[in-house]
């Protein structure tokens, strides 16, 4: 199962808020592990890396920031073991203002989708007090085509986000839309 573990087509993230920085789990529908990040306190440039577990002994993708300045940055995600580009995410300039958004990039930087938070439930989480505990609502489009929905568990403490892609299609990498959930955990969550 190793080999195919990011052809799946569906995810959960977990995001754990025990410790000094926040740590986020990869997991199927069954609750098996398949990776686990760690928020890193102090940065210039985003530098997310995605292990087998969190013994953190193995590294099997990571996002890298292309430039130091992220507000419409740019970010490579990276198969560990090869160091070869799969796919880019771009931030949006909706995302600072409005609603959270991401472009998709392939390894040539060619947008065919994105990922985009609804329009009144982005307006609310920024600007209504509390909004922040309203739950993420994400919607992937491939190619113009809504494929999928990205949500997210309502809770206090601690966030869920699950993905359903068995509409997307087979040749694009799930990591690309890994990293962005994580994205929007790490990145996006913190502007809040």
């Amino acid at each position: 199962m190793e080999g195919n573990i990011w052809l799946q087509n569906q995810y959960r993230i977990k995001k754990k808020v025990v410790a000094l920085t926040n740590q986020y789990w990869i997991e199927d529908w069954n609750g098996r592990e398949l990776g686990y990040s760690r928020q890193k306190l102090l940065r210039i440039k985003e530098d997310i890396r995605i292990f087998t577990d969190a013994s953190m002994s193995a590294e099997v993708f990571r996002i890298q920031q292309e430039n130091v300045m992220n507000d419409w940055g740019t970010f490579s995600v990276i198969d560990s073991p090869t160091g070869l580009v799969v796919g880019k995410i771009r931030r949006s300039f909706a995302s600072n203002y409005v609603w959270d958004e991401y472009q998709l990039l392939d390894a040539n930087g060619n947008q065919f989708g994105k990922v985009a938070e609804r329009a009144g439930r982005g307006l609310a989480r920024k600007f209504v007090p509390f909004g922040g505990l309203v739950p993420e609502h994400m919607c992937l489009e491939v190619n113009g085509k809504l494929v999928c929905e990205i949500k997210q568990q309502f809770k206090i403490v601690g966030d869920t986000w699950e993905v359903d892609l068995s509409s997307m299609p087979d040749y694009l990498d799930r990591r690309i839309i890994l990293a962005a959930m994580l994205m929007m955990g790490m990145v996006e969550r913190e502007k809040k």
